[in-house]
């Protein structure tokens, strides 16, 4: 059984797969525009987070195959279904990242519980905020505060972040699991809804194996010619990001979105 996702064409490597799909890109910009709020906002997020969780398990995760009797068993000896599926005790961790993360975490947390044995599935809470100074330029994250249920070693590890804009917020989350010796995980794996060329290139310059999932790639801010290159092929002269570290086009600052909060 071979799962192909549908994806664009790109030079960012392997592992960094933007979805085409015209139903969940519709929803995203649907969901960018002035016009969605409350409680349409988080009702659109959720849609698109139940997707993008069921893609990756089928692209990413090990299966095994089975031998399921049917109904039909009863009256005959051939009401056995054979084949593979998704292999229910891989050990999987789902990583809040305070605030836009709490929502696409929980989604992807339900659904794991529900494709997997749950008794294999955590979720784990990291507050982490974008650093800037005194110009408002995005200089780091800052992790103040954690919840994280014990070690990764082994288990595929998804980090659920809606806007992959410079990489820092990402960046520290994942280092805050390799650099506490929690072991070796199976897979990280982010799943987001818009990045840029600049968060692409952060995540993977520093962590080659890391498999970022996306709907669409956001590079605004780039000339018009670069514009019309594939993706990745002009890569050092791509921008997504305006001087305050904001996706553009992007859809405006989502953790205020979802929760109704201007701080």
């Amino acid at each position: 059984m071979t799962y192909r996702l549908n994806q664009i064409k790109h030079h960012y490597g392997e592992h960094v797969h933007v979805l085409d799909d015209p139903f969940l890109t519709t929803q995203l910009a649907k969901l960018c525009s002035p016009d969605t709020r409350q409680p349409q906002f988080n009702e659109i997020v959720s849609m698109l987070y139940t997707s993008l969780i069921r893609i990756v398990i089928n692209a990413e995760f090990p299966r095994r195959r089975v031998a399921v009797s049917t109904r039909m068993a009863a009256s005959t000896e051939r009401g056995v279904w054979e084949g593979e599926v998704v292999d229910t005790s891989t050990p999987t961790v789902v990583v809040d990242i305070a605030r836009a993360g709490i929502l696409p975490s929980q989604i992807c947390y339900d659904t794991l519980n529900h494709s997997l044995d749950p008794a294999r599935v955590r979720q784990d809470h990291l507050i982490v905020a974008r650093t800037t100074d005194a110009q408002h330029q995005v200089t780091g994250a800052a992790l103040s505060g954690s919840k994280i249920g014990g070690s990764i070693d082994g288990a595929m590890v998804l980090f659920p972040d809606p806007m992959g804009a410079t990489g820092s917020s990402l960046a520290t989350a994942i280092d805050a699991y390799l650099e506490a010796g929690l072991g070796r995980p199976a897979r990280l794996l982010t799943l987001n809804l818009i990045v840029t060329p600049q968060f692409v290139r952060r995540l993977t310059k520093t962590w080659p194996d890391v498999r970022i999932y996306a709907l669409r790639l956001d590079r605004g801010m780039s000339p018009p010619d670069v514009l019309g290159t594939v993706p990745g092929a002009r890569w050092d002269e791509e921008s997504g990001l305006d001087e305050r570290g904001y996706i553009v086009p992007g859809g405006g600052g989502f953790g205020e979105l979802m929760n109704n909060s201007w701080v």
